[in-house]
């Protein structure tokens, strides 16, 4: 036997620490390569990790509920054990991780219902961290996230329903209440009238510091232009029932992804990056298109690989499967790296035009307006009410200049406004 240590492995997405939410070995234990070791939770998603060899747990660094560390050993093993030795623990491993792959979903909600009876609710760190601070438990707060994950939202309603129902007919009451719920309760009672210091760390932190590089390193030029969404969206009513039919959820989304691989193979500089020092431009073969998604965790973009051998259908799939992980928060690292150009829907929630930026090492990204109802001159010179959705694209002032970038959207937009228009082009 050698024994070495098990290093968390970077998870994507600049993460530099989480928290370990489960272990699902212990000391002793034989366990097989590629085998489910423990559940990490980021800002971001629940991330599973695995082993990278065969053999018996030595140690583990990290309790549950601890903070770890990137790149920092996870637990030690005995890398090498003897085949013959633990035979019957290797086949009781594996009938163990057979029977967890068949039943997934089964052994997540019975993981949730088990971590809230052992008083420690499914949450991301920054919610634990707001629990701590009000020394509150989270398994006593309704939770409405998917599996029984408690949001944010959801501690601070917990908090304002249990400070609203204070008396406060009296000063004695008052008074009498402050002193039994204590000096924790009472400043998050009094939040809303004091000024509050908070350090910026977790998902804020990562997101400051990767927008800070990417301002200060590209320099951003933004093109804004607007599209007439009236065909395309006459044809996703059209398609919507016949796919759900099928189980498939026809969205915009998928439309805007595809329209955007097909325009990358007439501009390939928006789907290339630059190195370091910006000597050298890499054109990348995979159209890897990212879409942010306003999950609860936090803003997460994940990409669908290789859009461009891809169907809308089949993008279709890929855009619901990602958004149903993304808004429960449990993400594999896979999906949330390796994106070679980004949209994001700010218009879902509300606004026309944007200034988004760059994501590194990335050349381009597109922020998408919601769509408007507004009066516009048909060919024959008469005013009709048309859907408008205003687009904004931020590129990198290096390698795109602005010709460049309106003939590309130019593009884009002919093949939305004009959706058969895409049968003649896909191949």
């Amino acid at each position: 036997m050698s024994l070495a240590d098990f290093v968390l492995p970077d998870i994507g997405e600049g993460i530099v620490e989480c928290e370990l939410v489960e272990w699902r070995i212990k000391e002793g234990d034989f366990i097989n390569e590629d085998q489910s070791v423990a559940d990490v939770s980021t800002d971001k998603a629940l991330v599973e990790i695995t082993a990278m060899h065969t053999g018996r747990v030595n140690k583990l660094y990290y309790q549950q509920g601890d903070i770890a560390k990137v790149h920092t050993p996870l637990f030690s093993i005995d890398v090498e054990a003897d085949a013959e030795e633990h035979q019957n623990t290797v086949v009781e491993v594996n009938k163990a991780a057979d029977k967890s792959v068949i039943n997934a979903n089964q052994e997540t909600n019975q993981h949730v219902k088990g971590m809230q009876l052992t008083n420690n609710a499914l949450a991301t760190p920054a919610v634990r961290r707001i629990a701590r601070e009000n020394n509150l438990d989270l398994s006593l707060v309704p939770s409405s996230g998917k599996d029984g994950r408690v949001l944010k939202d959801d501690v601070l309603n917990y908090l304002n329903e249990d400070t609203s129902s204070l008396p406060a007919s009296s000063p004695t009451a008052s008074q009498s209440m402050s002193d039994s719920l204590g000096a924790t309760a009472t400043q998050a009672f009094t939040a809303g009238q004091q000024d509050r210091i908070e350090p910026i760390k977790g998902v804020r932190a990562i997101m400051a510091s990767a927008m800070t590089e990417s301002v200060s390193t590209i320099p951003h030029f933004t093109y804004a232009d607007e599209i007439n969404m009236s065909q395309l969206m006459a044809l996703r009513a059209e398609l919507k029932e016949q796919y759900a039919s099928q189980g498939i959820k026809l969205t915009m989304m998928p439309f805007f992804i595809k329209a955007l691989s097909l325009s990358l193979k007439q501009f390939p500089i928006l789907n290339s990056q630059v190195n370091a020092d910006c000597t050298e431009l890499k054109y990348l073969a995979s159209h890897n298109i990212g879409m942010a998604v306003d999950s609860p965790s936090g803003l997460l973009v994940p990409n669908i690989k290789n859009v461009q051998d891809l169907s809308i259908v089949e993008i279709a799939e890929q855009s619901h499967r990602l958004t149903e992980q993304a808004r429960a928060g449990r993400m594999s690292p896979n999906d949330l790296k390796g994106g070679t150009i980004t949209i994001s829907n700010v218009g879902a929630i509300g606004g026309t035009i944007a200034t988004p930026i760059i994501s590194k090492p990335q050349v381009a990204i597109v922020a998408l307006g919601r769509v408007q109802t507004l009066p516009r001159f048909d060919v024959e010179g008469n005013v009709s009410a048309a859907k408008i959705m205003t687009i904004s694209w931020s590129g990198d002032h290096r390698v795109i200049d602005g010709a460049t970038m309106a003939r590309f959207s130019n593009t884009w937009k002919a093949l939305l406004e004009n959706p058969a228009s895409m049968l003649m082009t896909m191949r």
